[in-house]
């Protein structure tokens, strides 16, 4: 029979709180507390430091990539590093994150003075990789790799929706520009704040040489994401760019090859 932790006596609805979201009663409150507080609410600690959840997200990205690679990896026993690295990137992508924090409460509970959450939604996506970072640091990979699989994946996602989506449009443009051997560039062009002082950043995408297309976001992946998804659309609808742009990369490849090249089915 498992023992049951009594909970402290002081601060017992922090505890509540997260045991309902996350199915275990937090060691050391502090850290999920931290994952929580979002930069435009950050608390000074008694060592006179600035803390918010901007240290936990960039450690709970990577091991949240970890994790999904190790579900992915046994799952599909005979699917290559292209299927495994697309799907992943389509389940930790910024869209679904967001989602599935919503889902689990993280919008009813995060700290933050940003006056206008609705055009800012990826705060809440971002307190969730901070979330699965304090679960690391309090209870291990182990726990980590159960509350991801068990109430994210489990509950939230559906892989095979997920398998026929198409969601990481710079990542699908990058790979599609390694394999016809034309480059792929991105660039912030402009930062801005909108009326509720939210950081707003711009970016465009340079295929071939040429400016396929710019996008605005709230972080400069968002603003990536649309460029890119312009770009695709462009490249899909134009058959005479498209055709320029893979006729220069066979081109260089050439040059530097010194081999005839086999023609591939052209798809982006």
């Amino acid at each position: 029979m498992r023992k049951v932790r009594a909970i402290p006596h002081k601060g017992k609805e922090p505890y509540f709180s997260f045991y309902r979201m996350l199915g275990f009663y937090p060691d050391r409150i502090d850290l999920y507390q931290e994952a929580l507080t979002h930069r435009s609410s950050s608390i000074r600690s008694n060592s006179g430091k600035w803390v918010n959840n901007e240290r936990l997200e960039f450690l709970g990205d990577a091991i949240l990539d970890a994790i999904v690679a190790d579900i992915l990896y046994k799952k599909f026993e005979n699917k290559k590093e292209g299927f495994l690295t697309s799907t992943r990137s389509r389940i930790v992508q910024r869209e679904t994150l967001n989602k599935i924090a919503i889902e689990i409460g993280i919008d009813k509970i995060i700290t933050s003075s940003t006056r206008n959450l609705a055009h800012n939604t990826n705060i809440y996506g971002d307190a969730l990789e901070a979330l699965i970072g304090a679960i690391y640091l309090d209870q291990g990979y182990r726990v980590a790799k159960s509350f991801v699989f068990e109430t994210l994946i489990k509950q939230h996602i559906n892989i095979d929706s997920v398998l026929k989506s198409e969601v990481d449009f710079k990542s699908r443009l990058i790979e599609w520009g390694q394999k016809y051997k034309i480059d792929v560039g991105f660039e912030v062009t402009d930062s801005s704040y909108d009326e509720q002082n939210n950081p707003v950043f711009e970016s465009r995408v340079i295929v071939g040489g040429v400016d396929l297309g710019s996008g605005k976001g709230y972080s400069k992946k968002e603003s990536h994401q649309k460029a890119a998804k312009k770009a695709i659309k462009k490249l899909r609808n134009d058959n005479e760019l498209l055709e320029k742009l893979l006729e220069k990369g066979k081109s260089e490849s050439l040059e530097s090859s010194g081999q005839e090249e086999e023609n591939t089915p052209i798809e982006i």
